[in-house]
């Protein structure tokens, strides 16, 4: 057994200590830098890439020990984010070769995800019971039949200390404040504003699948999938397309708003996929923002969606009001009639294509991505992966094909219906 030393690199764990290969801290000009040169580095090939070939959780007296196996070293961060109370372990990117994520609910754990987390980046987040204090990692080197082994050890610990420690490092915050930055100056560059303007929003991604489906199927793939099918419809139309993912990514909520306001878009999708304890329950769906209430069951559906930086681990102590719709207030009413009539239209067609709610079809609910005051938005529930026939349904392409080009002529309606009326009361 030996320190991890120049294998894995360990950076603000509980005991505050920070170990960082770029040593001091460097201005937010300098990480800027860093990421365009990090950028124009080549992509390893994936025979290059290390693999996580194992994953366990077990009990070792006062403390739950996390192991996790790979082909290679890594450089690996571990660090804490309270509210909820979560250990993150960062890592470059992998492939996940596991049966399974391992047993939970034992010890300080609650909960286990992975996956990616953003272009070059993994990620482990680990639900906690209770507060915890993270150890030192340990590397066991390759022996009988194991290759390296990263040994993680989460020991009890006080409210207080788990508190004062908790947060995101400095330099990952100033990575996204380089980040924001760089994405201010792509918008500058954006496309002629005489052509209309659609981001697609394929949910969750990454580290967050969203909700599994009885057949198997995951909601990240489905919408990722249906997603693509619908950039390249409205693409044909002559629209111009943006995508908040395009690949299977993690993007923060408050991310997926602030491309479609940088691109000024002139409407924006959300796909996403439901569940429901009832498993007759069928039919797709279409979300606008709400301006009042709205009832209990598009409620707890805007609850959950807004968990997918939660659920990614994502620092959110900074985002006081993240999940309230705090930007209703100042939402222009224009911008809720227009998602509002886009709604009713795209079902009025969709309802040729597949299934529709039989009970109120178009809901309103304060969904976090839905909250820009000067863009149009719907989120779009495909249907539910909890029922057996809709589930079946979206694993077909030709379903999938079919709703990409009703979306895109329902779109194609919108603009030229707007167009039409403009063009009226211009005249007047």
């Amino acid at each position: 057994m030996r320190r991890a030393g120049a294998l894995i690199l360990c950076g603000l764990i509980a005991t505050g200590s920070v170990a960082l290969a770029q040593g001091a801290p460097r201005s937010l000009d300098d990480v800027i830098s860093g990421i365009l040169n990090q950028n124009k580095a080549s992509k390893p090939a994936p025979s290059q890439i290390p693999i996580v070939m194992g994953a366990r959780l077990g009990r070792e007296n006062d403390r739950t020990r996390f192991v996790v196996e790979l082909s290679d070293p890594v450089a690996i961060r571990t660090f804490t984010l309270a509210d909820p109370d979560r250990v993150v372990i960062d890592m470059p990117a992998v492939q996940w070769h596991l049966n399974g994520p391992p047993p939970v609910g034992m010890g300080s754990v609650r909960d286990l995800r992975y996956g990616l987390f953003r272009s070059g980046n993994s990620r482990i987040v680990i639900d906690l019971r209770a507060p915890v204090q993270v150890s030192d990692a340990v590397v066991l080197a390759p022996e009988q039949g194991y290759g390296y082994r990263v040994v993680i050890d989460l020991l009890p610990t006080s409210r207080a200390v788990y508190d004062a420690h908790a947060g995101w490092p400095a330099d990952l915050k100033a990575r996204e404040a380089a980040a924001e930055r760089l994405a201010a100056l792509g918008s500058q560059t954006r496309t002629d504003a005489r052509h209309k303007i659609i981001v697609l929003d394929p949910g969750h991604g990454g580290i967050d699948p969203g909700t599994n489906g009885i057949n198997g199927s995951l909601e990240k793939d489905v919408v990722l999938d249906v997603g693509l099918r619908l950039a390249r419809s409205l693409q044909k139309s002559g629209f111009t397309v943006h995508m908040t993912r395009d690949s299977d990514v993690f993007v923060p909520l408050s991310e997926r708003v602030r491309i479609a306001r940088s691109w000024h878009a002139d409407l924006f999708i959300s796909l996403h996929a439901d569940s429901n304890p009832d498993r007759s329950v069928n039919g797709l769906s279409v979300y606008t923002l709400s301006d009042r209430g709205s009832d209990k069951e598009a409620a707890a559906l805007a609850r959950k969606e807004n968990q997918s930086d939660v659920v990614a681990g994502v620092d959110l102590s900074g985002e006081s009001s993240q999940v309230a719709p705090i930007l209703i207030d100042l939402a222009q009413r224009d911008t809720l009639n227009r998602s509002n009539r886009f709604a009713l239209a795209a079902l009025d067609r969709l309802g040729g294509t597949t299934d529709i709610l039989p009970r109120e079809p178009h809901r309103s609910a304060a969904f976090v991505v839905l909250e820009s005051p000067d863009v149009p938005a719907v989120l779009i529930e495909l249907g539910y992966l909890s029922n057996a026939d809709d589930a079946a349904r979206m694993q077909s392409a030709a379903w999938r094909d079919g709703i990409a080009e009703t979306l895109a002529g329902a779109v194609a309606r919108q603009f030229s219906v707007q167009a039409s009326l403009e063009g009226a009361i211009s005249i007047h």
